[in-house]
């Protein structure tokens, strides 16, 4: 099974190039993020005449999160919304059960900064989605929690940690956050698990080339749980949909899973 998360940054706007990767790589489940839709305007009938079913969850302008699934898949179970996020109205996260595992596709607030008032929020968000995750395991489900996590789980996953001294993303009790997820989840880092020492970005500024130049951040995350992290097949960043014609800032993030 092929799964995709991607934050592209305005789905309306990349709609051509999202078409583009369902046809490139054919995925059986896509989770996409800050797809920035009302509910009147998510583009579900282009998605459908693609091939896909949709379970979304739209904010309007601002965030908004979807799944994507391959017929003859199909998402079950559908549940949009995270109990106990401090601002639900902005769409953060959305889940199903596509053959019988428990997919997420979720949006983590920026936090701004460490004084922003949006920073605890941040961290309140990161123990809501905790509890949510320790939930699905005692379901018991297999589950995936993807998507863009606003945070780089260790200095390797920055361009230059220096430079992110006393920043967001990288801070000690969002790091604590994002550990919460995974011990209580039972979840792995799907690309830290298959490639231990090899650091790649999955996000880079539009600003000052800093795409060309490598200069980014790796805050796209796939997190399994621990049996399907050891089918892994393997796990690649498709920096190709950073570039051409009206990219994200963000490229898709792509997981074999050794199941289906």
């Amino acid at each position: 099974m092929l799964f995709v998360t991607w934050n592209v940054n305005s789905l309306r706007a990349r709609l051509p190039r999202v078409l583009e990767l369902l046809e490139a790589h054919q995925p059986d489940v896509v989770a996409l993020q800050e797809t920035k839709c009302s509910e009147e305007n998510f583009p579900a009938q282009e998605l459908d005449a693609a091939g896909y079913e949709v379970v979304q969850h739209s904010g309007g302008q601002w965030a908004g999160v979807a799944l994507l699934v391959r017929r003859p898949l199909a998402p079950d179970q559908a549940l949009t919304g995270l109990p106990g996020d401090p601002v639900p109205s902005e769409a953060r996260w959305c889940e199903a059960t596509v053959a019988s595992i428990r997919f997420v596709s979720t949006y983590v607030p920026n936090g701004r900064s460490l004084d922003s008032p949006e920073f605890p929020r941040k961290l309140a968000f990161l123990e809501a989605a905790a509890t949510r995750a320790a939930a699905i395991r005692a379901s018991p489900q297999q589950m995936v929690i993807a998507g863009d996590i606003n945070i780089a789980p260790a200095d390797a996953d920055v361009y230059d940690p220096p430079a992110y001294e006393g920043a967001t993303h990288v801070s000690a009790p969002e790091r604590a956050g994002l550990a919460a997820i995974q011990e209580r989840g039972g979840l792995v880092d799907a690309y830290r698990h298959v490639h231990p020492d090899d650091p790649q970005f999955t996000w880079w500024d539009y600003r000052a080339g800093n795409f060309h130049k490598n200069l980014g951040m790796r805050i796209d995350l796939v997190l399994v749980s621990e049996d399907l992290a050891d089918g892994l097949m393997a796990v690649g960043i498709d920096r190709d949909f950073r570039k051409g014609f009206k990219p994200s800032d963000h490229a898709p993030l792509l997981v074999w899973l050794g199941v289906g």
